[in-house]
């Protein structure tokens, strides 16, 4: 009964950055403490005498560092560290809060202010969001590190395609030497003052959403740092709505984007053994959304995280308070706290999240497991230099970070309809919308295949990495494998009987970098061809290799998102190369998965004719305030459900918003300790091995409600933050 937990297996927990109060005394098992500042240590012992882990949170490319920037620190003015772009501009998180260079020095500062955590016995330290905007690369102390790292004059990042490359790799190197740096040395100090085993965590937007925002990230390099134990997939309502194509219309796809954005997370730890959690935000960093919108979208979240079963550890909530005593749309005359059934709701899912195991299985089109390649790389090409627009002046080129409306429309008028403009291509497949990798995925997630993004370099960390997919589809079109032996990898997988598709073109000039295929191969795919015996004049070509098949589509994978019409021949061919490897495909509207005693499902939109999921059986709605009842469930399109089978449970406790530390039978009935957050309507439901009559809690009757479609009975009280004792008395 994981309901019923110790707080020590730190399934769930938050970030906060202010002092506990009742409405966000949520009762997860762990708190990241938040910021390094005069109130730290107060907040740190506050959390930890209301009884959770103790774990610690701070910003690694930006935060309140004013001492080191200013001199105060050590006598010497750090400002030329601050990321700065082409133009002399500094790069600020806020006021006198830049994104930093990660020098040495700055990982020395770093490592002396967080001893001071070590010391106030914290359980893990998390330095989170290492990034290194794209559009940097012109500061002092960026040109310093180039200098050293190539040992030749810095070159900027727009005058080629080379200096793009080589500048974005340096950027994630940096972040690399800085993590491992400061990892190292604060686990070093903490075993030697201390003998403690001090864990370290970095909690990262996935590789997907850093794509799509242009900043670099020591994404899958974070598995070579030893003194690293894990992540945090800071995935929420504002990375997956980050607009992007399909079928020619360009619109926020949450579900499809989170989905796509949790499965790349997981492939930050598979095989190490170290821990990852699924961040979920109820609202976002936007504020001027309103209940319904933000409601929507953490459903949609959820939903597609928990179709992930690798994880079942989550950060519940990042900065509560914001949540629970925000108002919103801010700024709006309507504007109003959080719904009371939405604070429960929120509750609700906050203890389910702890209750959920690893064990699952994909119904339908999910049975074949289907990859999709990505790297680190796709985050080197994300702009195209000044001399792939010759006929611009440099000041309209620039960096755009996203789309505007009138460019939206010239991408659809002009490339849509067929018009040749390189130009506008580039900025195309440049724009925050991703088309080269989701035109590979969209098409096929949306008609049921359960597509998991694959890191192409872990094929060269983890042996065996591969052997979990059925097929794998790639392009280098929008990222390059780093070294030849990535490519021997695929081709051994296919050899051993995997089926590997590459779609892709050539169109890309990252392909002319100077790198280990240069003056051999007219680009890296070529010498995975040549491996595996695929003629790259042919426009499409399916052929054995060893005792797996290799399939090759000559075209942009940009292209597929124009219209329905490339989704479906994208299909079409995906299709055609499975039959060939002997697979037959089924296609669907949904995703359907069972997970230990839960049902997740999701029914997609945009689709003609798509047809509604149909569940039989007897369930209770873990999206509702009062995990509602029902014998079957219809999900329809566009939405999600989170569901517990009562059929097939054999628990007592199906759902709770308050943490229940201890429940026991009785000769009256049945004794139940619990505490949860302050200042919201709880829901307690139970099945009982006896009729229950009535209920207290603290010796005061509360409302108890009999299901009769699934023998369960609700219980509905005013939750505060403090010790409850529950009991429910059997029928004489």
């Amino acid at each position: 009964m994981a309901y019923i937990r110790e707080k020590t297996e730190e399934r769930t927990g938050y970030q906060n950055g202010a002092f506990l109060t009742p409405e966000i005394d949520s009762q997860c098992d762990f708190v990241m403490v938040y910021r390094l500042d005069e109130t730290s240590a107060e907040r740190v012992k506050q959390y930890r005498d209301a009884g959770y882990v103790i774990h610690f949170m701070t910003g690694i490319s930006w935060g309140g560092y004013q001492d080191y920037l200013y001199g105060r620190y050590d006598g010497i003015d750090h400002w030329d560290e601050a990321q700065e772009d082409r133009y002399g501009n500094r790069i600020l998180h806020s006021r006198d809060v830049p994104y930093m260079v990660p020098t040495v020095a700055f990982s020395d500062y770093l490592t002396e202010k967080l001893k001071v955590i070590v010391d106030m016995g914290v359980e893990a330290i998390h330095v989170e969001e290492p990034e290194f905007w794209d559009r940097a690369g012109y500061s002092p102390a960026f040109k310093r590190e180039y200098e050293l790292y190539y040992r030749t004059p810095w070159v900027a990042p727009h005058e080629s395609v080379d200096a793009k490359f080589r500048c974005s790799k340096l950027k994630a190197y940096l972040f690399t030497r800085c993590i491992d740096r400061v990892s190292s040395a604060l686990k070093e100090y903490a075993k030697v003052k201390y003998n403690k085993n001090l864990r370290f965590y970095v909690p990262t937007h996935s590789l997907l959403n850093y794509t799509q925002w242009k900043i670099v990230s020591p994404e899958g390099k974070l598995s070579d740092i030893p003194a690293v134990d894990g992540c945090i997939a800071q995935v929420w309502t504002g990375t997956s709505r980050e607009k992007n194509w399909y079928n020619g219309v360009f619109a926020e796809r949450t579900f499809e984007t989170a989905f796509l954005e949790y499965g790349v997370m997981q492939e930050l730890v598979k095989g190490t053994g170290r821990k990852m959690w699924f961040l979920h935000d109820p609202i976002e960093d936007n504020p001027e959304f309103d209940w319904d919108d933000y409601k929507k979208n953490y459903f949609e979240i959820v939903t597609a995280s928990l179709l992930h079963p690798k994880v079942n550890t989550y950060e519940i909530c990042p900065w509560p308070t914001r949540v629970f005593n925000g108002k919103y749309p801010k700024n709006s005359p309507d504007a109003v706290g959080i719904p009371g059934d939405y604070a429960t709701i929120l509750n609700n899912t906050f203890h389910t999240l702890g209750n959920i195991e690893c064990d699952a299985s994909f119904k339908g089109a999910g049975k074949i497991r289907t990859g999709i390649l990505c790297g680190d790389s796709q985050l080197y090409q994300r702009e195209y230099p000044d001399c792939e627009f010759p006929d611009k002046p440099v000041e309209e080129v620039g960096t755009v970070l996203v789309p505007k409306e009138n460019e939206i429309n010239e991408i659809r008028e002009k490339l849509f309809g067929g018009e040749d403009n390189k130009p506008l291509m580039l900025k195309y497949m440049s724009s925050n919308a991703l088309p080269s990798f989701y035109g590979l995925a969209m098409p096929l997630l949306k008609k049921g295949i359960p597509v998991r993004p694959v890191l192409i370099d872990n094929v060269k960390r983890y042996a065996g990495y591969l052997d979990d997919y059925d097929v794998l589809v790639m392009s280098y079109e929008y990222m390059k494998p780093e070294s030849p032996d990535v490519n021997a990898c695929l081709a051994d997988w296919v050899n051993r009987g995997g089926t590997l598709i590459y779609v892709g073109d050539g169109f890309d000039p990252f392909h002319s970098i100077d790198s280990w295929w240069s003056g051999k191969y007219k680009t890296s795919a070529h010498h995975l061809f040549e491996m595996t015996g695929i003629d790259a004049d042919k426009e499409i070509q399916s052929a054995a290799y060893g005792k797996g098949r290799i399939g090759y589509w000559n075209y942009a994978p940009s292209k597929i998102l124009w219209s329905g019409e490339n989704a479906d021949k994208y299909r079409e061919i995906y299709a055609s190369f499975l039959k060939d490897a002997g697979y037959e495909i089924t296609w669907s509207d949904n995703f359907e998965m069972h997970r230990g005693d839960y049902v997740i499902a999701a029914v997609l939109d945009e689709e003609k004719n798509a047809e509604s999921l149909e569940l039989k059986g007897v369930y209770a709605d873990m999206f509702s305030p009062d995990f509602e009842v029902k014998r079957d469930y219809t999900v329809n399109a566009g939405e999600c459900a989170f569901l517990l089978d009562l059929e097939k449970t054999e628990d007592i406790i199906l759902g709770t918003s308050v943490r229940i530390t201890s429940l026991d039978m009785r000769d009256y009935g049945c004794e139940i300790s619990c505490r949860g957050a302050g200042d919201f309507t709880a829901s307690i439901r139970l099945r009982l091995p006896f009729d229950a009559d009535y209920s207290t809690v603290d010796g005061e009757k509360i409302n108890l409600v009999k299901d009769e479609i699934g023998g369960s009975v609700l219980l509905r009280f005013e939750s505060t933050d403090k010790e409850r004792n529950i009991r429910i008395y059997r029928k004489n």
